[in-house]
């Protein structure tokens, strides 16, 4: 037998998914297989080297343990893509998979979509953004981090006050938005177009990360309105302008949580708590309009918004002693 490692396998199954689905199917399929690679150097397998004969069921496990910051949906839309990498592996006989064996440990594991969704106290969001807002006062050792400060910064404004999803804030390219009028259109499921406003904060720390930016940009040879909203500045980028993936769009996330909150509170709060803020901020703000919140956020049906919209114990509590106890 041919001898054939994991990052080939994950290729090559990625290859036939590109070939058999669609766009949009092929593209979460590699989200998600990214995603699975990242937990498995995570947990010290060597994709490169380590052999697809020696790939583990119990990997599955692991990259359960891994989603939890994500939404039960994507959680399940995601394990569903890896265990098609399993069954890929099996009928290619490049591994002895006991597939069945997956599926129960998927099943113990794994979330149901539909559970209620948790709860996110409003103080800690907004904690995490006022530590965010003053990154710009951080010590930086050097222009990368500086950068990285910056974009940190705009980045969760732009989250908590658009309502954007983590994957919509990281495909923003600098000519999406509309500078004058704070707003940027973006094309959604089945070619929808919608607008999305942006808070004067948000388009402040924008502009003061594009700024401090300028130069990284101006040497890419490309055009600025091409060139991404949020760029990475890691070694890895060295002086390339590439765009964030989701998978930064998380690790920001959970970064600046931990940092501001402590390590208890990574991977409780993830990009989808900032989404959940904003609607709740704007029916506090609204006196409860969900018509509203339902075109700021873009929910298609009203319901979703509802569900959205639920307060949180302490909102309860606090509400009901303002009440009855004032």
């Amino acid at each position: 037998m041919l001898k054939t490692t994991i990052k080939i396998t994950i290729s090559d199954y990625l290859e036939n998914v590109s070939l058999s689905r669609s766009l949009n199917t092929a593209r979460t399929y590699r989200n998600a297989l990214g995603s699975f690679t990242a937990t498995l150097e995570a947990i010290g397998i060597d994709i490169e080297n380590t052999m697809a004969s020696q790939a583990s069921e119990d990997w599955i496990a692991d990259f359960s343990t891994a989603l939890k910051s994500y939404a039960p949906a994507s959680e399940r839309l995601y394990l569903t893509a890896v265990t098609g990498w399993y069954e890929f592996l099996a009928a290619e006989r490049l591994a002895d998979i006991n597939i069945p064996r997956i599926r129960l440990l998927i099943r113990q594991r794994a979330r149901r979509p539909g559970q209620r969704l948790p709860q996110f106290p409003r103080e800690h969001i907004e904690s995490v953004l006022q530590y965010a807002i003053n990154l710009t006062k951080a010590p930086a050792k050097d222009e990368r981090e500086h950068l990285r400060n910056l974009r940190d910064r705009s980045f969760l404004l732009t989250l908590a006050d658009t309502g954007l999803r983590v994957h919509e804030a990281c495909n923003l390219r600098r000519g999406d938005l509309d500078w004058n009028e704070g707003r940027a259109q973006l094309v959604g499921k089945g070619d929808r177009e919608s607008l999305v406003r942006f808070s004067r904060r948000a388009i402040s720390a924008l502009r003061e990360y594009l700024f401090a930016r300028a130069k990284l940009d101006g040497a890419s040879g490309k055009p600025l309105s091409a060139l991404p909203l949020f760029a990475r500045h890691d070694r890895g980028a060295g002086n390339k302008v590439l765009p964030i993936t989701t998978t930064t769009g998380r690790a920001i996330v959970h970064q600046r949580t931990r940092e501001s909150l402590g390590s208890e509170h990574q991977g409780v709060i993830t990009p989808h708590s900032f989404r959940h803020y904003f609607v709740t901020t704007v029916l506090r703000a609204s006196g409860g309009n969900l018509k509203l919140a339902q075109e700021l956020a873009r929910h298609r049906n009203i319901t979703v918004t509802q569900r959205y919209a639920h307060l949180s114990d302490d909102e309860l509590d606090w509400g009901y002693y303002e009440i009855f106890d004032s």
